[in-house]
């Protein structure tokens, strides 16, 4: 069949489908069962419908509830002969085609779209010493005629909903308009296969891919704004910068800005991804402050997004819900980040049992690792915004067996050269070195240091100045 789809929906009726037949039904016959004897000839073979959709379940009576279970059983194989044509017009057809919804959710829907039975009634019973058998059917045409009107029903609910979201909409609050539109569709989502024409503002429309199309709009056509454009973090300002969001629908070639709207605001930071919950004030905007950002991140950037999950109240089924989030544009904005670190003049004084180092200490660790994380050193203490001050020395610890150790004690002071502040102050004692002399000893605690200095001291002094 051309653009049609073809689905037997096998039901399971809620427990408020079934009890509440027993009330409302009016069967005209009773649950006795016939005699024990010959097996009824609906028992032996299954009978031809007709004009009726047919029942029939079985249960073995061990178990304590065989009659509910037969009873049960029946009403499903009843169900379980209604078929829905997938049309080609209607939204489940639109959202597979796209692949929107997985397995798991089309058996979702399966299952909570499926047939409210209404109007069956009890044929017969029969029953043995080990088996029970029941047997129900339903009127087609009384069936046919109890869904018309509850789809009738359910269509007007759901256009009643996606009135109130355009008026929303105009208004600038798309917050209450996205909520109104997620009802309308669950309102009718028994229907979501079928064709669903209805009036809306005069004019006669697919009522479920209207209201879809009408949040496809909503989100694509949400507009943030950051300013400054590029999130410039420099030593003179503490590494913190304020950001202003702004909020806008942008439709028909105008702008409404976007009152109460929630948002989800990202960026590394230095301790792991920062997430912050804001929502924009009644002109459409919002402020945050960036700061303390992982500095090894790579291209890193303060990223605005369209809080989907919030615009969706707690109340409603996240089964359908998430779904039709995931299949929607999410609106967002980026912003670069870049960290301009402070220029740096290191003065070392690294000494091996007091005689001077010129090179090879912790020093030239020191300064490796920090310029590779932006900072820039200068050869004149007056053009540095920071002065490093690093001194060490070695000192014996013993010899034994021919071999000769050494310990090392290291002290670093990160400070503002202009105010004096100290913003990190720290070091390590005792760092051993072994060697089959003194000098050697020394050298392999200077080197021994040096992982230190990655591991433990430069991730101190830069989480201090961050």
């Amino acid at each position: 069949m051309t653009g049609t789809k073809h689905i037997a929906w096998a039901v399971i009726l809620s427990a408020s489908v079934l009890p509440g037949c027993k009330n409302r039904q009016s069967t005209g016959t009773t649950e006795t069962p016939v005699e024990q004897g010959a097996r009824p000839a609906w028992v032996q073979q299954r009978p031809s419908g007709g004009f009726d959709y047919i029942g029939i379940g079985t249960a073995n009576k061990s178990r304590p509830d065989w009659q509910e279970a037969a009873k049960k059983n029946a009403l499903n194989d009843l169900a379980s002969e209604i078929s829905v044509n997938i049309e080609g017009n209607s939204l489940l057809y639109t959202l597979d085609r796209k692949s929107s919804f997985d397995e798991t959710y089309t058996s979702t829907i399966q299952a909570t779209t499926r047939e409210q039975l209404e109007g069956y009634e009890l044929v017969e019973t029969w029953e043995n010493g080990t088996e029970y058998w029941t047997y129900y059917r339903l009127d087609k045409s009384k069936h046919a005629a109890i869904k018309a009107e509850k789809k009738r029903q359910a269509l007007a609910q759901a256009s009643d909903y996606h009135t109130r979201s355009l008026a929303s909409q105009a208004a600038g609050d798309l917050k209450t308009a996205f909520d109104l539109d997620i009802r309308g569709l669950l309102a009718m989502h028994e229907y979501w296969g079928e064709s669903d024409m209805a009036d809306v503002q005069g004019k006669p429309v697919p009522l479920a891919n209207t209201i879809f199309g009408d949040l496809q709009q909503i989100t694509s056509n949400v507009r943030f704004q950051i300013l400054p454009e590029r999130c410039e973090l420099t030593f003179d300002k503490d590494f913190r910068r304020e950001m202003l969001i702004s909020a806008a629908l942008v439709r028909n070639g105008g702008s409404t800005e976007l009152a109460q709207l929630p948002l989800s605001i990202v960026y590394p930071g230095s301790t792991g991804k920062v997430t912050e919950k804001k929502s924009t004030d009644t002109e459409g905007r919002t402020q945050t402050t960036v700061q303390r950002v992982q500095l090894d991140a790579t291209a890193p950037e303060l990223l605005v997004t369209l809080d989907m999950d919030a615009l969706v109240s707690k109340d409603l089924d996240p089964a359908f819900v998430r779904p039709l989030l995931a299949s929607l544009t999410v609106p967002e904005k980026r912003a670069v980040i870049e960290l301009r670190m402070p220029r740096v003049y290191l003065q070392a004084g690294e000494k091996n049992f007091g005689v001077a180092m010129a090179d090879g200490g912790s020093a030239l660790v020191l300064k490796e690792e920090l310029t590779k994380r932006g900072f820039r050193f200068v050869e004149k203490e007056s053009e540095s915004d920071m002065v490093l001050r690093l001194t060490g020395n070695t000192r014996e610890g013993g010899e034994a067996n021919g071999f000769h150790t050494a310990y090392l004690d290291l002290s670093i002071a990160f400070s503002e050269r202009r105010s004096g502040d100290v913003v990190y102050e720290g070091g390590k004692q005792s760092i051993k070195g072994v060697q089959l002399d003194y000098q050697r000893a020394g050298m392999d605690a200077y080197k021994k240091a040096g992982q230190d200095l990655r591991k433990e001291i430069i991730p101190a002094l830069l989480d201090a100045l961050l």
